[in-house]
């Protein structure tokens, strides 16, 4: 059994980034990610500190803002249209969950396409739903970039992809798409889900449920890339009881060390595409 750890991926891809970054920080050019926090959700707060401290650690400018649990709708949606005029910002990341009354389709729905590099915006999941590029969301191009690294290749393979959220089943399946997999969405309504599991070759785990996959459930010798991060009696686990798992699958992605490793690179990733669509050097 292999251990699809994601830390070796994303160091590859810092690697690539941080040489591809060098003729810009030579001249001087920082490229700033926008990131905007509203409310007190402790894990929103934990995220932003931990994006702009990787963000600085690869040379790339951040710029947080920071408003109350009591903001309005319309302050909320002032920041973003701010981040969208701001030339020197090149991508916009609105943090979730923002508090329960606003209104996140509707600050999404501000956010300049351009600047939408974790793939929120309806235009960019336009594009991507049609394979003409857009800003994938980024754990689905970390998955990606996992299967990648280590050399799974989807063509023909029957790939089950559990839940079917905008930010992670969707596209994600689109993209298992593109590399000639047969795809299968299943979720909450799904009947007889472990009917479907048997059969993938490779299962991409995305529904947020602490261990709603046993070991029992898998094909001998299948992949699995377990997205889910849930706390358990006060442990970070996956979707996938991995301890389970590992004695039928070939290869699995652990949580935590596996697939959230490599999704902030992933965002500074497509901040540097940002950086570029709009020099015209995509």
């Amino acid at each position: 059994m292999i251990e699809l750890l994601g830390k070796p991926v994303a160091q590859a891809h810092k690697a690539v980034l941080q040489e591809n970054m060098q003729p810009l920080l030579a001249q001087g050019v920082t490229i700033t990610l926008g990131i905007l926090l509203v409310g007190d959700d402790s894990a929103a707060h934990m995220y932003a500190t931990f994006m702009e401290k990787v963000a600085k650690g690869a040379n790339f400018g951040t710029k947080l803002v920071q408003l109350p649990e009591t903001a309005t709708q319309e302050e909320v949606e002032a920041v973003i249209r701010e981040f969208n005029e701001d030339a020197t910002i090149y991508g916009v990341l609105p943090l979730m969950p923002m508090p329960k009354h606003i209104d996140t389709e509707a600050v999404i729905g501000v956010l300049d396409p351009a600047k939408d590099i974790d793939g929120l915006t309806t235009y960019n999941i336009g594009l991507v739903s049609s394979g003409k590029g857009g800003y994938v969301p980024c754990t689905p191009k970390a998955c990606m970039a996992i299967i990648d690294h280590y050399g799974i290749d989807l063509a023909g393979k029957k790939v089950v992809v559990l839940g079917r959220s905008q930010v992670v089943g969707k596209p994600v399946a689109l993209l298992a798409l593109d590399r000639n997999a047969t795809v299968t969405i299943c979720h909450s309504k799904t009947q007889n889900l472990e009917a479907e599991l048997v059969q993938a070759d490779v299962v991409i785990a995305a529904v947020g449920k602490a261990h709603m996959v046993h070991g029992s459930m898998l094909k001998p010798g299948c992949v699995v890339i377990d997205v889910g991060i849930n706390d358990l009696e006060g442990q970070t686990v996956g979707d996938v009881d991995f301890e389970s798992a590992k004695t039928v699958v070939s290869a699995i992605t652990p949580v935590p060390g596996g697939v959230g490793s490599v999704t902030t690179t992933m965002m500074l990733e497509g901040l540097y595409e940002a950086y570029h669509a709009r020099n015209g050097h995509r």
